[in-house]
């Protein structure tokens, strides 16, 4: 799948540990557009009350990033950001896996959302962070992580995790999921992601902090250190971890026995089996991507090595690169 030379390169910028408001006041146009596409059929007096509703959740748990959102809110001055900066509803796969050569490990990510426009308007923040530097890609003025590149460190995405089945009935079982989150004082899965990848030392620390510290919805997390055994994929619920350590794929469905729930996303299965042969390779042009693991939501497709600090990234609209490939050594 070879991009056409008139796609637009992926905007890299380098960032303070206040990347989302960097990255706000440098694509103050393109945070709006995002925004016309994913609310432009959602009646504006929704969006109200599902910013009233998100808001009143972080104040209530006196959430560490809400002076960052009222302020992301602040600019913006429209309905949508206090929701969109905890909103948790897309599919993904990933695979962890030694390099071809077996010098480093690797971390393959694929992100699917229902939002058009976030692929074309992805952007690279590399940020200068306590613990070294990392690069996330992201969108303007989004406070939580979901794909990076600490360089030296480790690779890490976020996959969401399935859904709890309350009542087996799927719009049940969702009102009830939202409804369990307003009890859950935690960060949600992204912004711990983002406090461990502005923190953690290596590997063993991501790992150990990543299974051990409460969020406020299950999540998938997955891994890759420096070297060749540094892989894992990281099943959690709220308070509990099922840590699979090794070569392994991440989809939107459990592989820890006896947890159960609505697989997120199409085909979840099918897509970690596809993944499952995809070869750890940073030299693509990403043709691999195809159906199930290409679908009308994927938005970005990434590879990364922590090893030699190298990414491989481009951003997908309607199952077609959006994007030209960015190739960096972070």
């Amino acid at each position: 799948m070879t991009s056409s030379p008139a796609l637009p390169a992926i905007p890299v910028m380098d960032c303070g540990p206040d990347f989302p408001l960097a990255t706000l006041n440098a694509h103050l146009d393109r945070a709006h557009g995002l925004l016309d596409l994913a609310t432009e059929r959602v009646p504006r007096a929704a969006l109200r009350q599902l910013d009233r509703v998100s808001k009143a959740w972080l104040v209530r748990w006196n959430n560490a990033h809400l002076p960052e959102i009222e302020t992301v809110a602040h600019k913006l001055d429209r309905p949508g950001a206090y929701f969109f900066s905890v909103n948790y509803e897309w599919g993904c796969t990933c695979r962890v896996a030694p390099s071809l050569d077996r010098q480093s490990a690797r971390l393959i990510r694929v992100l699917d959302w229902k939002t058009p426009g976030l692929g074309r308007n992805i952007l690279a923040a590399r940020v200068t962070a306590p613990a070294g530097r990392y690069l996330t890609l992201t969108w303007p003025g989004y406070t939580g992580v979901l794909s990076a590149v600490a360089p030296g460190r480790f690779a890490v995405a976020l996959n969401q995790a399935p859904m709890r089945k309350a009542v087996g009935f799927f719009y049940l079982d969702w009102a009830a999921n939202r409804r369990r989150v307003w009890n859950m004082p935690h960060p949600t899965p992204a912004h711990l992601l983002r406090s461990v990848c502005n923190e953690a030392a290596g590997f063993n620390d991501a790992v150990r902090r990543l299974s051990d510290e409460a969020i406020s919805t299950p999540a998938i997390y997955s891994i890759a250190g420096t070297g060749t055994e540094e892989t894992a994929v990281i099943e959690r619920s709220e308070t509990e971890a099922r840590v699979h350590r090794g070569v392994h794929v991440a989809a939107n469905h459990w592989q820890a026995h006896g947890w159960t729930g609505h697989a997120r996303g199409g085909d979840s299965a099918g897509r970690a089996r596809m993944m499952a042969g995809i070869a750890a390779d940073l030299d693509t042009d990403f043709g691999w991507l195809r159906d199930p693991v290409l679908n009308p939501r994927t938005r970005l497709a990434m590879v990364a090595d922590a090893g030699t600090g190298q990414l491989t990234a481009q951003g997908f609209e309607h199952e077609k690169p959006a994007t030209a490939v960015l190739r960096l050594d972070v």
